[in-house]
């Protein structure tokens, strides 16, 4: 983003200053992958010594009750008499926001439909990973840290309380048993994205530590940059995680307190919130699937689709007593969603929307872009109509419009700068410009110092709306592709403002816009190779960030180079603006006239 530059930095000095503001630039994009794998540290196996198979003997000596005929008694140390269906069912539990339809085989779950939200190819979306379901286990299966056992509980045909169709709030039990084995699974809806689930594992009436799964992805990670985004989120002591797919280690099983634990990718999340936190225990699960990529036809050909492995993450979450309770959440990750969701500690979901490192700023600027598409939205808006594009034209206008007085008063430090630079050029002249080594570099930075404050210059005035603007950039770009309003929101020739642009428009479009904010912005003070540098490696450093990044950002930023240049172009009109001209003019002819280093001037014969 171009500013006015400081004039009283020149020749070399100025290339220093540019390398360094390209420096700044770049350790920021690469610095944030830095930063957050430092603050997600590579988890520490802490494997059972020995998986325990039961609870504690307390948890044994329960009171023994004679089994009616036919039935088995949680907690008896009665042999259970065999309890299983005859053939596999199916049971479909429906609200308005979801619809989930379990198989009697295993007692888990087959497809989770969320109703307000599609795939890509317009259907309505199912949050079950079915490939990956079908290779490692499906939702709400139960992993033990026998095999042999997973198979026996993910096979069985268990008994369900009932079958067809069931409106929330509703109760779904299944029941199992054979010989001395004995299952239990209840699980209680209601009206929101929140499920309860009560399971329990008996052998020989002593429970079996048997942990409630959600093995294998979710349903909406249609490319590879969505499964590039599962993460597994964790709330330990208010400590929040987000645990990319290489920091996990199939089986590893972490030890509690948990608030809240479970898996996400960009949108949507299935996440545990069990009712004993200090009792809770999580095993990560790590999958490589194969997928199809497909990649359109630059040209008018047909696309290339090509095989990729790609990894899955899955997470499980029970409790060491053996009984587990625990609330789970399946649903979008939207922040007034996540505020509703509540743990048991009192907290709440809201942590598991992560903006990044400029997290506090994307929070709030996506709270504000949030408030304006509230101006402009229909009142029954959905994901595919054109008013999230247009709140992020409004919303732009309003931040420049914010910005607009400081960019202002960037202008009037600059004038003031050139004002008073033959001033300045004379001291390094008096020094002979030395070496930063050299002592007397810092008396002539002392005397152009007491020269500034005489004047009234401050070395950051110029700079000031760069300072405010990079956060807001850097924040959007994280910001863009983490908010599941913006999936799927259409926009003009944009099906989804959350991916990359098709065509390539914006970036194209960004470059143009990059180029003429830079031409019109007047920058007297810096160096003309400077200058010429400027004019090209910015605007192909912004395209090359939008090819395939956001169309959002891109739109977000394509609208404030416009309104950059027509700003600029008024203020170029002022006084101010003309008196800056002249000087800069003024500057140009006396460089072009000074004979340049080291190039001797032959005398001619009179």
């Amino acid at each position: 983003m171009p500013e006015i530059r400081n004039p009283n930095q020149g020749g070399s000095q100025d290339n220093r200053a540019f390398l360094v503001m390209m420096i700044v630039m770049l350790g920021v994009i690469f610095g944030l992958q830095y930063w957050r794998a430092q603050r997600n540290p590579p988890v520490v196996p802490q494997h059972p010594s020995s998986p325990p198979a039961t609870a504690p003997a307390a948890q044994a000596t329960r009171a023994a009750t004679p089994a009616s005929p036919g039935k088995a008694v949680a907690g008896s140390t009665v042999a259970a008499t065999q309890i299983a269906a005859s053939q596999v069912t199916s049971t479909v539990v429906e609200n308005e926001l979801y619809r989930i339809t379990f198989s009697n085989q295993g007692g888990q779950v087959t497809s989770w439909i969320l109703k307000q939200y599609k795939d890509d190819a317009g259907h309505p979306l199912d949050i079950v990973h079915q490939g990956a379901a079908r290779r490692f286990g499906f939702p709400l299966s139960l992993y033990t840290y026998d095999d042999g056992l997973n198979q026996q509980l993910a096979g069985a045909l268990y008994v369900a309380s009932a079958s067809g169709k069931l409106e929330a709030p509703a109760t779904l039990t299944f029941k199992y048993a054979l010989g001395n084995l004995s299952v239990t699974k209840t699980f209680t809806f209601g009206d929101t994205y929140v499920i309860h689930a009560d399971t329990e594992v008996l052998r020989d009436g002593v429970p079996v530590r048997a942990l409630l799964a959600w093995p294998a992805g979710l349903g909406d990670t249609d490319t590879p940059i969505g499964y590039a985004g599962a993460q597994i989120d964790s709330d330990s002591n208010g400590k929040v995680q987000h645990l990319a797919f290489k920091k996990i280690s199939n089986g590893n099983t972490l030890n509690g307190p948990f608030s809240f634990a479970g898996m996400s990718d960009q949108y949507f999340g299935a996440v545990f919130l069990p009712d004993h936190p200090d009792d809770a225990t999580l095993v990560g699960f790590d999958h490589m699937v194969d997928i199809s990529v497909v990649r359109p036809s630059l040209l008018a050909g047909e696309p290339t689709v090509s095989a990729k492995q790609l990894p899955v993450l899955g997470a499980a979450l029970g409790s060491i007593t053996g009984h587990d309770q625990t609330s789970l959440f399946v649903g979008p990750k939207a922040i007034n969603i996540l505020k509703n969701v509540h743990t048991a500690d009192g907290g709440n979901l809201e942590p598991l929307l992560d903006f990044g490192f400029f997290g506090p700023i994307g929070k709030y600027l996506f709270l504000g872009l949030r408030m304006v598409h509230s101006w402009i939205a229909p009142r029954h808006a959905t994901p595919n109509n054109y008013s999230w594009g247009w709140a992020i034209v409004l919303f732009t206008l309003l931040i420049y419009t914010v910005l607009l007085p400081l960019r202002v008063q960037g202008m009037k430090s600059a004038l003031k700068m050139q004002r008073i630079q033959p001033q300045i050029d004379a001291i390094k002249a008096k020094y002979k410009n030395p070496k930063p080594t050299d002592p007397k570099a810092g008396e002539m930075n002392a005397e152009i110092m007491a020269m500034q404050k005489a004047n009234g210059v401050s070395m950051l005035g110029g700079c000031i709306p760069s300072l405010i603007q990079l956060p807001l950039l850097f924040a959007f770009f994280t910001m863009m592709t983490k908010v599941v309003e913006l999936r799927q929101a259409h926009f003009f020739w944009l099906p989804d403002l959350a991916a990359a642009d098709p065509y390539h428009i914006l970036p194209i479009l960004m470059v143009a816009t990059s180029f003429l904010a830079q031409f019109y912005t007047p920058s007297p003070g810096v160096d003309p190779q400077q200058q010429k540098m400027m004019a090209f490696i910015m605007p192909a450093f912004s395209g090359y960030l939008t090819w395939n990044y956001s169309s959002g950002l891109a739109l977000y930023w394509n609208v404030g180079n416009i309104v950059m240049i027509v700003t600029q172009l008024v203020m170029n009109q002022t006084s101010m603006g003309r008196e800056m001209r002249e000087i800069a003019a003024k500057r140009a002819r006396r460089k072009a006239a000074a004979p340049k280093p080291g190039v001797k001037t032959i005398q001619g014969r009179r």
